[in-house]
């Protein structure tokens, strides 16, 4: 019975909790601190392999008898004893590395706290390197500290957590005992900082713009709202800093970007998640052509210093992102290429609601022929954009923010960028017609007082700005998170955020 299994896991986990607690009680009693502080490491796990494990027995023997001695630190991943000796695997960032304690090489109060511990406890050890019979570098352990007791045990040894969900619930743990969770999340860090130093290099100029905004813009979404008590006005979490790195480029300047936590009150899935990370940029005197050679050229650079190749792997899948290989196809172009839907449906807007609806969507009569469009590349074309592609001349009727096509004002000079059937990037040549932004926020507007609560605010002083003159600029948001995602191979977006946002467990 699932319920009397998880009875009697909790009583033998309450059980061993007892037991840790009791062990620490006992050294305080000694006048021992359990959570002692003041160890000095004089190096690390990754140190001391990286300087030393090349070296064999005898070479470490020399070290040993010139007086060369190891101070580490970290957590116990896993615990042998053998009566008065004992191994234990030492995890320090990451690395891990065997320690080898017995009591004939330790002084008695190294031994008694050694004696007290338990798997999953932080200790300090120092000692002199040497190999096993099995020639693993080992430290043999000549004084021990117990730093930090464990009272909670690490879950199945050093195996790591199984349950998906109590892994993101307990990302602590996680990263102690899942070595491929870590590697992720230093990749992540990698990305990031690589990213940075690509913009940068392009001439990008990093600023910061307000997450707390009076009025949300920027995007198709519906905001997080608060309030701020000192100033009694409402506010709200921003959905995109793109309204504000534009009014930067009406200032002057020319070239900007930020990299920049968002949020929408939107799904979860495994893809979206409330709170994300993304760039947006802007380049004054810049188009959306423009825009598409530099982003395959981003991400191509990117892939090749990440993973070695702009060639990857994803979920079984080979994907090349090299450059020259990316495909560029129109918006309509796609729905009848790909989507397999001729004009005479995809333009009627009877035939569409029709079709929408057998396919298990919502669409209504008076819905924007341009929505049911969107619509229809999400449920035919979107699943099947594996290899990179730009889709580019979205309908004016879902871009309220982008510039018209000068040969064609239903459509906008705006592009997606697709990779392994999800969007990665959204682009455009900028809207900086003053008067023409207005009516594309009020029609925004009144899509919002007939209930679209994702539609988009009026936003005067973004106005007034452009009426100072915006240069014509292009903009574009990538996905920080879905780029991360592709590139470690991670089939969610749950394992590329150290804190997904989750229900609460209790």
């Amino acid at each position: 019975m699932p319920m009397l299994e998880g009875l009697e896991a909790q009583n033998e986990l309450n059980e061993v909790v007892k037991n840790r607690v009791g062990k620490a009680c006992e050294l305080m009693d000694e006048g021992k601190n359990p959570y002692a502080n003041g160890f000095i490491k004089n190096t690390s796990n990754a140190g001391v392999i990286a300087e030393f494990g090349d070296l064999d027995a005898g070479e470490l023997e020399k070290l040993a008898l010139a007086g060369k001695s190891f101070s580490l630190a970290g957590r116990i991943l896993s615990l042998r004893s053998f009566g008065k000796v004992a191994f234990l695997v030492l995890q320090d960032e990451g690395t891990r590395l065997q320690c080898y304690c017995a009591k004939e090489d330790m002084d008695e109060e190294s031994y008694k706290f050694f004696k007290k511990t338990d798997v999953g406890d932080i200790v300090g050890l120092s000692g002199i390197l040497f190999r096993t019979k099995t020639n693993e570098l080992t430290l043999k352990c000549r004084a021990f500290k117990l730093l930090t007791k464990s009272i909670r045990p690490l879950p199945e040894k050093f195996h790591g957590l199984k349950d998906q969900e109590q892994r993101y619930r307990r990302r602590y743990v996680d990263l102690i005992t899942n070595p491929a969770s870590r590697k992720i999340f230093e990749l992540r860090v990698l990305i990031i900082r690589l990213f940075r130093e690509l913009m940068e290099d392009a001439g990008f100029l990093e600023v910061e713009t307000p997450i707390l905004q009076p009025i949300p813009g920027g995007a198709t979404a519906k905001p997080f709202a608060t309030h701020h008590n000192a100033l009694d006005m409402g506010l709200f979490l921003r959905i995109a800093p793109e309204l504000y790195l534009k009014r930067l480029v009406v200032g002057g300047f020319n070239k900007v970007f930020e990299l920049n936590r968002s949020f929408r009150n939107e799904g979860i899935s495994t893809r979206h998640n409330p709170e994300f990370t993304m760039c947006e940029f802007y380049w004054a005197y810049a188009t959306f052509e423009q825009l598409m050679d530099f982003t395959e050229h981003l991400f191509t650079e990117l892939a090749r210093r990440v993973c070695g190749s702009s060639r990857i792997t994803y979920q079984g899948q080979e994907i090349n992102l090299s450059a020259g290989s990316w495909v560029r196809m129109p918006f309509y172009e796609s729905l009848s290429v790909l989507g397999g839907h001729n004009p005479d449906m995809y333009n009627n807007q009877a035939r569409m609601v029709e079709y929408i609806k057998s396919r298990g969507e919502k669409a209504v009569t008076d819905e924007k022929l341009g929505k049911l469009q969107a619509k229809l590349f999400d449920l035919d074309v979107e699943p099947k954009l594996i290899q990179p592609h730009f889709i580019y001349h979205y309908p004016t009727d879902i871009s309220p923010l982008s510039r018209r096509n000068d040969v064609n004002p239903c459509i906008t000079d705006r592009f997606e960028l697709f990779i392994t059937g999800r969007e990665m990037a959204n682009g455009f040549s900028e809207l900086n017609d003053p008067a023409d932004q207005r009516l594309r926020f009020e029609e925004q507007v009144a899509e919002k007082e007939a209930g679209d609560e994702e539609a988009q605010f009026m936003d005067e002083d973004y106005l007034r700005a452009l009426e100072y003159g915006m240069p014509p600029t292009a903009g574009e948001g990538i996905g920080i998170d879905r780029l991360v995602m592709l590139l470690t191979d991670s089939p969610s977006i749950r394992e590329v955020i150290l804190f997904p946002t989750l229900k609460p467990e209790y």
